[in-house]
């Protein structure tokens, strides 16, 4: 029985699975190369993460496939609904990254009030020249400590982000239109923790009320925040897009940067992702990632012992 992680697998999920008797191929075959593939080695299970796509054409010409997981949340790059129609077992792990990825949210967020994605550009090249002028540009920073952190979609990832900024004392309000009410609980090291009660409000009171906006919401056919939203957002507000390219509209937020409306942006994904426009690349006031928000070492081992885990589960 073999399964064919194309996007990798951690060694965790890998010793799970030869411990069942599954022979675990890690090749990272192409895309235009995967239906051959795929049949010459009889391959039964295929694990991808976001960069394979599983479209109709793949789960029609691959008979011997029975299972098709995802490691991590978002399954917008397989046609779920077809694979199911046409048996196939479509698994993924919703819980297993959503630490990891609030945690790149708050390396975003930290290192855009104290300026470090442009100062860590700029220290390399006149930090020995011009120290003074540095400092003096990079001296106003903000404390994130008592301001409002505004979460759009307050699924797993969005939970674990708002325990995030409960923690570091700031205010969270969030806007999900599928989860009226929710409570939090804040655990610290040692045993203790602390209970919250949230309420969902309107999209646009978030957008009105923050001093920081999160996206956590799936693929859309239609940008979340565009120009529209921009304009009724706080002057000077700070953005993190750690959930999909394409739920915010990058020209729109170059516009918004330009004018000082939205003072800097992290982005980890891209809406021509895997080819960032070089406008954002190359932006002064954006923080950058490679869309790296599952990729701890953490979070993958627990991706591949939950996708194990459900394989054996299903397909023994």
């Amino acid at each position: 029985m073999k399964i064919l992680a194309n996007d990798g697998i951690a060694q965790s999920g890998i010793q799970a699975l030869e411990n069942e008797g599954f022979e675990v191929l890690t090749t990272t075959v192409a895309q235009e190369q995967l239906i051959p593939y795929i049949n010459e080695n009889e391959i039964i299970g295929l694990l991808v993460r976001s960069a394979t796509k599983v479209r109709k054409d793949l789960i029609d010409a691959c008979p011997n496939l029975k299972l098709i997981g995802r490691g991590g949340v978002g399954m917008d790059n397989i046609d779920v609904a077809y694979a199911k129609e046409k048996g196939l077992y479509v698994i993924n792990t919703p819980a297993a990254s959503s630490e990891s990825v609030a945690e790149l949210v708050f390396a975003h967020l930290f290192g855009g009030v104290r300026y470090l994605y442009d100062a860590n550009r700029q220290m390399p090249l006149d930090g020995d020249s011009k120290f003074k002028q540095l400092k003096k540009s990079y001296a106003g920073g903000t404390e994130l400590r008592g301001k409002t952190l505004g979460v759009i979609g307050f699924g797993r990832i969005g939970r674990a982000t708002a325990k995030i900024a409960l923690g570091v004392g700031m205010k969270v309000i969030y806007f999900d239109p599928f989860l009226e009410k929710a409570s939090l609980e804040v655990s610290f090291f040692d045993g203790q923790s602390v209970s919250f009660d949230l309420a969902s409000l309107s999209k646009e009171e978030v957008l009105q009320s923050s001093d920081f906006i999160t996206l956590h919401v799936p693929a859309q056919k239609e940008y979340v925040i565009g120009q529209k939203e921009f304009a009724i957002m706080k002057d000077g507000v700070g953005i993190v897009n750690a959930a999909r390219g394409g739920v915010v509209d990058e020209v729109a937020l170059v516009d918004a940067l330009e004018n000082g409306k939205i003072s800097f942006a992290g982005l980890d994904v891209f809406e021509s992702e895997p080819n960032p426009e070089i406008k954002i690349l190359m932006h002064p006031k954006i923080s950058l990632t490679p869309h790296i928000g599952a990729a701890t070492g953490e979070a993958q081992n627990r991706i591949g012992t939950e996708l194990a885990s459900q394989i054996i589960s299903l397909l023994k």
